[in-house]
């Protein structure tokens, strides 16, 4: 009679023969064993529409943050040009651009001899689309930095929209 009682569980569920959970007793209804899959369905759509949610969400914040550091860039490059022409008394020439601020030019006298950005390369905007130099724009201003936005050329709206060094000042 012993060696029956050691194989049996200890909480006296298995001589009743009623389902029980993990064996301690909890009683669980022979109607109700898993989910339904309308309950599964149910659960997916809601993930679904939730991540959905959060994917608008992040893909604008990273447009948005991308065309603030392009415009930070716009005006670090905008302020660097104009201390160069403060030391030399020109502006770098169109056909040397920006490079002109970090490299030396034969051709001009006081040009600071640890340039005139913190980098060796010139930045690239947030796309990593080269910035374009323009001397004496058509706006009437003496110079000007643009990036081409997100497509890379020239016009376009919203993300594809032109920055202008100008404006970000």
């Amino acid at each position: 009679m012993r060696s029956r009682t050691k194989n049996r569980a200890t909480c006296g569920c298995a001589r009743r023969r009623r389902r029980i959970y993990a064996g301690c007793g909890i009683r669980q209804s022979p109607l109700r064993r898993a989910f339904t899959i309308i309950e599964v369905m149910a659960v997916i759509v809601i993930l679904g529409i939730l991540a959905g949610i959060v994917a608008v969400n992040v893909v604008g914040r990273i447009d948005k943050a991308r065309v603030i550091a392009t415009k930070a860039n716009l005006k670090l490059l905008h302020n660097s040009v104009t201390q160069f022409k403060l030391d030399t008394g020109q502006f770098p020439s169109e056909e040397e651009g920006l490079l002109e601020l970090i490299v030396e030019p034969t051709d001009v006298t006081g040009w600071d001899p640890s340039g005139y950005l913190n980098t060796t390369e010139i930045p690239k905007d947030s796309w990593g689309n080269d910035f374009m130099y323009q001397l004496y724009p058509e706006s009437g201003m003496p110079f000007v930095i643009i990036s081409y936005g997100a497509d890379g050329e020239e016009g376009g709206e919203g993300n594809d929209a032109d920055l202008y060094s100008t404006d970000a000042n």
